[in-house]
Order: C-alpha cells, then sequence, then structure tokens
C-alpha cells in the first residue's frame, strides 16, 4: 500500500522539524520564533501539492521556505525599527520662533548687508562666495584671480567688520 504524498511530506516534516528549528533559530537568534517560522513554514508547503522528484527536493524545498520566512521576519523587524528611530521629519513639532526673535534676526542679517554693501566689491564676492555660497577658498581665489591667502583675508576682513557693526548694535 502506497502513502498519499501528504503524508510522505508530513513525515518529512515532522522527521525534519528540529533541524529546521535549528536552522532558523541560527538565522533569527531565538528557538521561540524559529519554531513559529518553521510552523509557518509547514503550512506554506502545501503537502503533496508540489510536483517532486525525490524527498530531497522536498526537504530542499522547505528549508528554502523556511529561510525566505527567517529572512521577510528580519527585514520587517529592521523596517520597524527604523520607522520607530527616526520618524518622518514632517511629524516632529517644532518651536516657531518667537516675533522678537525673527526681529533680532532681520535685524542682524540686515546689519550684515548693509556692511556688505560698504566692502570693496572683490571682498563681497569672496565672503559671498565662501559664506553663502559654500565655495572653498581655493575654489574663490580661482574665481577672483587672487591667491589663496588673500581670499582667506578677504574673508577674514569682511567677517571681523560685520561683527564689528553687530556689536555695535548689541552694545
Amino acid at each position: 500500500m502506497d502513502a498519499s504524498p501528504e503524508r510522505l511530506d508530513h513525515e518529512l516534516y515532522l522527521a525534519n522539524r528540529s533541524a529546521l528549528i535549528d536552522y532558523a533559530a541560527r538565522i533569527l537568534g531565538s528557538r521561540d520564533v524559529a519554531e513559529d517560522i518553521v510552523q509557518d513554514a509547514y503550512l506554506r508547503f502545501r503537502p503533496g501539492q508540489i510536483e517532486r522528484e525525490s524527498p530531497g527536493q522536498a526537504l530542499a524545498y522547505l528549508y528554502r521556505v523556511v529561510r525566505n520566512l527567517c529572512f521577510d521576519l528580519l527585514k520587517r523587524r529592521r523596517v520597524e525599527t527604523r520607522a520607530q528611530e527616526d520618524p518622518p521629519a514632517w511629524t516632529i513639532s517644532r518651536e516657531l520662533p518667537s516675533p522678537e526673535h525673527s526681529l533680532l534676526y532681520r535685524d542682524g542679517a540686515r546689519i550684515a548687508a548693509d556692511v556688505l554693501a560698504t566692502l570693496d566689491e572683490d571682498i563681497r564676492i569672496a565672503v559671498e562666495m565662501h559664506r553663502l555660497g559654500g565655495y572653498t577658498l581655493e575654489e574663490v581665489a580661482s574665481r577672483l584671480g587672487i591667491s589663496v591667502a588673500t581670499a582667506h583675508r578677504h574673508v577674514r576682513t569682511a567677517m571681523v567688520k560685520i561683527a564689528l557693526a553687530l556689536d555695535m548694535k548689541d552694545g
């Protein structure tokens, strides 16, 4: 009397269940979760419904299902952890600056712009490129046809003048 394919698959599962759990536990780091994964793998295995030439193929398929379920779970955990650690920026409430702070900031920016307007063109361009445009001193020097030391001196001169003007406002 030949055994049904479902029965053969069930016996294959039972004979290899502990090895499958060990395999899943090595991937997941938890024997309890591994047992759940192996049970789920058996349910997805659909006993008797897959054409196989040998029990070895069925076992290999079962191991592949276990491995894929483990990786799916690990991926899901990573996504969930990342979602908990880094909420989207739009969900974080930020305190708006007070009107006084906004006014002081605008006043400081106006003073800096007034100082920049009084500077020589090369100095103003050097400061705007370096401090506002994010260019390196080498790029500023190349653009203006001056040495890097001169570009640095232009930026430093302008920043000192702006700082002095802001200090006079505060003092």
